[in-house]
């Protein structure tokens, strides 16, 4: 922990749960836990790259992307989600339409730590398995993890009309090629696995997942076709499953923020560029007395609002972190980002009354869904000099 962070009267970072409550590192006195909620079971990454399930209302550190020995975690905190393919990781099962290829089921350690990956191999026509009418306008974000067999490329596709596809290279981890208005990426998890996605141009079709030509095979496990960006693997067993929302909040009370002057800070970076609003504030459970950090409804546009005086700044790219922080006080709030003074405001409404930390706008609204290494409020007001230290990548 950094001398700066030592000075924080509540600090949040990724090392500790128990029984609903996210365990703050300061206070120790309870008062800076977070509750939480998720009325399902989740999974996760874990420090040693495998999926995990973590069971309700439990929150989950992730190490995704996964980059070995000593990754850093974060606070995962995603949407509600439906995993539409009914079986995710049992390619031989009948819901799958075998469209040119054969498949051997439980060839390989999946990357749960299982003997469940199966191996498909091509064999004639289209080389892969299927599913008929899957991909639409909404549900058009495919995912599914895959390992260099005889072939290293690999190919998610909508087989329907113009077939088009990405096809991903296993061997260095990298989109291979994209058909026009189609987007890939690939993540690493160790071991020879990586999570292939293609996002379709809001297409209608034959979702397949496959090689390009006969006798090619890789291994395959825990497909995933959902809506709007990819989020954390839902695991299926002969029907679709939804993953509820992550959420906290209730942290703190009025003897740990001030309401004069201070510091909300947070480590964040976006699950994807959704343009949406994603919130973390301090308040007094009303927007009447309020200061918070956002992801914008603006493409990559951090907002922050202290009690109506609202400041921006647009990064490069959302989804990677950030380090914000937002100063107040009555006369000139500021707002850093990565290290530089991004902007300053005048004439401040005065607060009252703040005594809740939560990763919502204050009320229940625009809850937070991203990635969270730190969250810090002080209740002291920081220099410029100690803001630009904080902030720095």
């Amino acid at each position: 922990m950094s001398n700066l962070l030592e000075k924080a009267s509540i600090l949040l970072t990724p090392t500790a749960y128990d029984d609903g409550k996210i365990l703050s590192v300061k206070p120790e006195d309870g008062t800076g836990d977070f509750t939480f909620t998720r009325n399902s079971s989740a999974t996760r990454v874990t420090s040693q790259g495998l999926i995990e399930d973590i069971t309700s209302n439990l929150p989950r550190i992730d190490y995704s992307p996964y980059s070995g020995a000593g990754t850093c975690g974060h606070w995962l905190f995603e949407p509600q989600k439906t995993n539409l393919l009914t079986y995710s990781e049992q390619f031989d099962n009948a819901s799958w339409i075998n469209n040119g290829v054969t498949i051997n089921a439980n060839q390989v350690v999946s990357p749960d730590g299982a003997l469940t990956a199966d191996l498909l191999t091509g064999v004639s026509g289209g080389f892969g398995v299927v599913k008929f009418g899957t991909w639409t306008a909404t549900n058009k974000v495919a995912s599914c993890f895959a390992k260099a067999g005889s072939t290293s490329i690999f190919k998610i596709a909508n087989v329907s009309g113009g077939n088009r596809y990405v096809l991903f290279d296993l061997s260095n981890g990298t989109v291979f090629e994209e058909s026009t208005g189609w987007t890939g990426s690939i993540e690493n998890l160790g071991n020879g696995w990586y999570r292939c996605t293609a996002i379709s141009n809001s297409e209608t079709g034959t979702f397949s997942l496959g090689v390009t030509a006969a006798s090619e095979s890789v291994y395959i496990w825990g497909a995933q076709l959902e809506s709007d960006y990819k989020t954390s693997y839902i695991p299926t067993n002969g029907s679709t499953v939804t993953r509820l929302q992550d959420a906290a909040f209730g942290a703190g009370s009025t003897d740990l923020i001030n309401s004069t002057e201070g510091v909300l800070y947070a480590e964040i970076a976006a699950l994807s560029n959704q343009l949406t609003h994603r919130r973390i504030s301090i308040s007094d459970g009303t927007l009447g007395n309020l200061v918070y950090i956002s992801f914008d409804t603006a493409s990559n546009r951090i907002l922050a609002n202290a009690n109506g005086k609202i400041m921006i700044y647009t990064v490069s790219d959302e989804t990677e972190f950030q380090k914000i922080a937002v100063y107040y006080n009555t006369t000139a709030p500021k707002l850093f980002v990565n290290g530089v003074l991004r902007e300053t405001e005048t004439a401040m409404n005065a607060i009252t009354g703040l005594n809740e930390l939560a990763f919502d706008n204050a009320i229940g609204g625009s809850n937070f869904f991203g990635k969270t290494k730190c969250v810090a409020v002080f209740k002291e007001a920081l220099t410029d000099a100690e803001l630009t230290c904080l902030t720095t990548i």
